[in-house]
């Protein structure tokens, strides 16, 4: 499966976003007609753990720390289209390939990050973003803010567990980044 990512990736790359509202979640509220979920953790105080942080979200450190692999690698740009893939623990079952365009990015002096929206092939439609930033009094917050609806097939089948797998990802997002900031590998 993994052989055919360079096609799926050129296919991906000619979409368009499976939703209207590009670059919602920048804006702060999110829009009608679909499932929102917010959550955030601290991470700490200061820009050194700002910048930290950061650095680890745009290396997309939350996706990675939770057992998704970014096809093709490097930090996330604006525009850059990418395969999530994930593979159930244990399973036969072929990889899930998850198509997605990084809709918009920030490094600014109290706030990094990036989000990224649905293309064709993804279970669901919608954005997920993902922020680091510092609040006036020095501390350092990590959230993730999300709309989406179901559309794949499967994931609508399965609808309660599609929306628990949705959940426990953003929770296991969360538990990254604070993680790697806790405990950072050397150079990070």
């Amino acid at each position: 499966m993994d052989g055919d990512l360079p096609q799926r990736l050129r296919a991906a790359r000619a979409a368009e976003p499976t939703y209207p509202e590009v670059g919602a979640t920048r804006r702060g509220r999110l829009p009608d007609g679909y499932a929102h979920l917010r959550r955030r953790v601290h991470l700490g105080r200061g820009p050194e753990v700002l910048e930290r942080a950061g650095r680890y979200v745009l290396g997309w450190g939350s996706q990675l720390g939770t057992g998704f692999a970014v096809y093709p690698g490097g930090p996330a740009r604006e525009g850059a289209t990418v395969l999530l893939r994930l593979s159930l623990p244990g399973s036969r079952w072929p990889r899930l390939v998850i198509p997605c365009r990084v809709v918009w990015t920030v490094a600014a002096p109290d706030r990094i990050g990036f989000a990224y929206g649905t293309l064709p092939g993804h279970p669901e439609c919608g954005e997920e973003s993902f922020l680091v930033s510092m609040d006036a009094d020095g501390e350092v917050w990590f959230e993730v803010a999300a709309f989406s609806r179901l559309s794949a097939w499967y994931a609508r089948l399965g609808r309660p567990v599609a929306l628990l797998c949705q959940h426990l990802a953003i929770e296991r997002y969360l538990a990254a980044v604070a993680g790697h900031v806790a405990h950072p590998t050397p150079g990070s």
